[in-house]
């Protein structure tokens, strides 16, 4: 292969590793974020919302992501390689260097500074505001399993501001009263619900490593704290719903949802599950929380 097979080559490999660290390859993960931003969208009291601003919520939405996944592998490069279910990613194999991570990191910042400027201008300062109070928690969340027993928590609070910003894009305001109150508290209990579950694929790395997790916290709770979270969570959407005085429509899928939720959660208490269901878990959960968002598109209709 002569020298410019070789450059391609180089490229389409750093350009695969770079996908891989900002886990653009897994849609499941980055859909997962951009589903309680659309429950915000379609509880605005202007809903349906303007195509431009959800195309930019979902690029926004997309960097931030990215933002946390490069920090999150940042944080635990020197870990990551000794975790069964990590051990693969490009810092941890040594695919991408520190130096090309730390470009990515500060790209993806740049380009969701770009999203928040792109802003209605009655929006921008707000908008600004909240996305710079989220930066601390998004960064430090990776960080959090070494000092604080339930670190996906943090990651709940991170996830709530993507209710927070697209409600205040849209309104320029955050005095959206209870629905988005509840769609904040509905985001905050799928997301601790769902990364606890996912927590509990590395319990056994995690405990030889002296890792915090929330999944080790709750020990044989965990199923059952899960449950809660999904029920209470599909529970404060509706009253949100409700409030926001969404058609019938909505409730069949919305029903279809929470069910299924409460469903996986009393599988995780199957005794030796494999490590593979913990991911198919997660999967089931985007699926999930994509039809409680269907229901909400529906909820709309006359």
């Amino acid at each position: 292969m002569g020298a410019p097979g070789l450059v391609a080559a180089g490229s389409l490999r750093f350009l695969k590793s770079g996908l891989a660290l900002l886990r653009w390859d897994k849609p499941s993960g980055r859909l997962i974020l951009l589903i309680p931003a659309g429950w915000s969208l379609w509880l605005l009291p202007t809903s349906p919302p303007d195509p431009l601003l959800v195309a930019l919520i979902g690029l926004g939405g997309l960097a931030v992501s990215g933002a946390g996944c490069v920090a999150n592998d940042l944080w635990d490069r020197r870990i990551d390689p000794l975790v069964e279910r990590t051990r693969t990613r490009p810092l941890a194999s040594g695919a991408i260097g520190v130096t090309p991570a730390l470009g990515l990191l500060l790209l993806c910042l740049v380009l969701a500074l770009g999203v928040v400027l792109a802003l209605p201008a009655a929006s921008r300062g707000l908008c600004l505001l909240l996305a710079m109070a989220a930066l601390p928690p998004i960064l430090l969340y990776p960080s959090a399993k070494r000092w604080f027993a339930l670190p996906q928590l943090v990651l709940a609070l991170c996830w709530g501001f993507a209710v927070l910003i697209p409600w205040a894009a849209a309104q320029a305001n955050l005095a959206g009263g209870w629905p988005l109150a509840l769609a904040w508290l509905a985001t905050l209990l799928w997301c601790f619900g769902f990364d606890t579950a996912y927590a509990m694929a590395d319990r056994p790395d995690d405990r030889a490593l002296g890792i915090r997790s929330s999944a080790l916290t709750l020990g044989a709770a965990a199923p059952a704290a899960i449950g809660v979270c999904y029920a209470l969570a599909a529970l404060a959407l509706a009253l949100a719903a409700r409030l926001a005085g969404v058609s019938p429509w909505f409730w069949p899928a919305w029903g279809l949802a929470a069910a299924g939720m409460v469903r996986g959660a009393w599988q995780l208490r199957l005794p030796q599950l494999p490590r593979s269901a913990y991911g198919r878990h997660f999967s089931h959960q985007v699926w999930l929380g994509a039809l409680l968002l269907l229901a909400l598109v529906l909820g709309r209709w006359p």
